[in-house]
């Protein structure tokens, strides 16, 4: 229904987004790999989108690449895998790190990403293996490259990093410890989740 909004970035509270497209503020979720990409807030952004509906709400959902939605597309359509789970995939890993993942049945990367027990891992992997073939021939995502963010004060930066975090599913003691892991003065909130999910992950 909702398939791409292009708009300025009003808003940036990880994971969560506003995306005002023409004075219409659309409240998206996204995951951690496409928070790293957006540029600041004021500026355009063109964001693939998918569109859940529940009885309670309907949940718009936000990437930065169609092949990140389609990943995406691919994880729920899985039996347990919700969208809370599939953004936590893809928030820990990038989309060819998850494809080495299956490739490799490696099980003990994807059990470190909160909501994935040995039995979901294992699963997953199985699912994923044929699914993924076509994935395999498609050409890797660019190198990140995150530009900290001028003038946000470091406890600012600190507490967005600990809200994304404990969303992604995370206990609180977990994200604080990964994020004083990495905090570093001038670093963006977004720098401090990558660090702190890798070094989780």
């Amino acid at each position: 229904m909702i398939g791409r909004l292009r708009g300025n970035l009003a808003e940036k509270q990880p994971p969560h987004l506003i995306l005002d497209v023409n004075g219409v503020g659309y409240e998206l979720e996204v995951p951690m790999t496409t928070l790293y990409r957006l540029p600041s807030v004021g500026e355009p952004v063109t964001l693939h989108t998918h569109l859940v509906v529940r009885e309670d709400a309907h949940l718009l959902y936000g990437f930065w690449e169609k092949r990140d939605r389609e990943l995406f597309r691919e994880l729920i359509r899985l039996n347990g895998v919700g969208p809370k789970l599939a953004l936590a995939l893809m928030s820990g890993l990038e989309v060819d790190e998850l494809v080495r993942c299956v490739q490799a049945q490696d099980t003990s990367t994807l059990v470190k990403i909160p909501g994935v027990g040995k039995k979901t891992a294992e699963r997953l992997l199985v699912e994923l293996k044929d699914r993924f073939k076509a994935w395999e021939s498609m050409p890797a995502i660019a190198t990140l490259v995150v530009e900290p963010r001028v003038g946000v004060a470091v406890s600012s930066a600190e507490n967005d990093a600990l809200s994304a975090l404990i969303a992604l599913g995370f206990k609180p003691q977990e994200a604080s410890r990964a994020v004083s892991a990495v905090k570093e003065e001038g670093l963006s909130s977004e720098e401090m989740i990558r660090r702190a999910l890798k070094g989780m992950v």
